[in-house]
């Protein structure tokens, strides 16, 4: 910073005038270009989702399925776009980071937040059943990761990637078999122009794919130039912002008193990222593991071990305010602690 004195009819002005060095107007760049990229994968989201729904609806697709299969995809599109990116580029501790940053920031973060404005109550077989396949989940990635089964290097392989998938296909025909006892109620639907729906579901998609490479791209330049390691970006910077729609989601559905809706987004969502986007991101290029991912690994692990036991002590099956505000502060105290293990 520069100052001037200016002296004008005996009076004297101090100006001070900012002078940005190229470094500093590079990462500013570098910053706007992740926004943007945040925002294209939000808005490609919905505009892929809102197109394909229609798509669906058009060809009779009960709402019931279009919220199991597209809605459920379009939420976990941001992350299946930035660890295909980043897969292909080879860039392992963005993939790794990107997951299970991901789904540590909508337990702890997520949960913590929708379970402070309304204290969250779960039915039966989410208690019984999804939170323990969610647990389940993660320590099949935590075994393969670590191959744990066989004695090559530690990486997520194209075989392991089957085995993930077949896991989500699993998961996916469980979910149909519990529908098959509850009732439906259709909703009216008005009939939208072909050119629309598909100009929606371009614009999604491309959305998607530049917004995901601007996050990849700028973000690795950020790390590189501040010399923080891609797994610390990844496990913050970029997870926080592929989870911005399963925010906006719960911290809705949390002020409308929709339980459901609020835990069954976040649960959902960290299966399909474990089962479904992992495998994706392998069948693109095998992903080399890095140890140093089991510690957030274990965190996951161990936050969903405390969701299960909140769901049995104090009101049963509820996740209770000093439960949920425990979830928020432990994210905030650990990621302050990574920041600055790095720093």
């Amino acid at each position: 910073m520069i100052s001037f004195i200016i002296i004008t009819h005996n009076k004297f002005f101090i100006c001070d005038v900012v002078i940005y060095n190229e470094y500093e107007i590079e990462m500013l760049i570098a910053s706007l270009l992740i926004i943007l990229g945040f925002a294209g994968l939000i808005f490609g989201a919905n505009w892929l989702v809102e197109g394909a729904s229609a798509l669906a609806k058009k060809n009779k697709v009960s709402d019931l399925v279009i919220g199991l299969t597209i809605v459920a995809f379009g939420t976990s599109a941001p992350e299946l776009v930035i660890n295909s990116v980043a897969s292909f580029d080879g860039l392992p501790d963005i993939v790794f980071g990107n997951i299970i940053g991901s789904n540590n920031f909508n337990l702890f973060v997520i949960l913590g937040i929708a379970g402070l404005i309304y204290p969250i109550t779960v039915q039966t077989s989410t208690a019984w059943k999804e939170i323990p396949i969610s647990l389940v989940s993660a320590v099949l990635v935590l075994l393969l990761a670590n191959n744990f089964f066989s004695q090559q290097q530690s990486e997520i392989s194209r075989i392991d990637g089957i085995v993930l998938l077949i896991g989500f296909s699993l998961f996916i025909y469980y979910v149909f078999t519990q529908l098959k006892h509850e009732k439906v109620e259709e909703i009216a639907y008005k009939a939208q122009p072909n050119y629309k729906i598909w100009g929606l579901i371009i614009l999604g998609m491309a959305g998607l794919i530049i917004g995901g490479k601007l996050v990849v791209d700028n973000s690795i330049a950020i790390a590189t130039d501040l010399r923080i390691s891609q797994k610390i970006i990844g496990l913050t910077i970029i997870a926080a912002g592929t989870s911005l729609p399963e925010l906006v989601t719960s911290i809705v559905a949390a002020l409308k008193k929709n339980s459901d809706i609020a835990i069954g987004n976040v649960i959902g969502s960290n299966i399909f990222n474990l089962l479904l986007i992992l495998s994706i991101s392998s069948f693109v290029k095998p992903i080399a593991y890095n140890p140093n991912f089991n510690q957030q690994l274990f965190i996951l692990i161990g936050g969903t071990l405390f969701l299960i036991i909140a769901m049995f002590t104090g009101k049963r099956k509820k996740l209770d305010r000093w439960e949920a505000l425990l979830l928020l502060s432990f994210y905030v105290i650990y990621t302050i602690y990574l920041v600055a293990k790095e720093l």
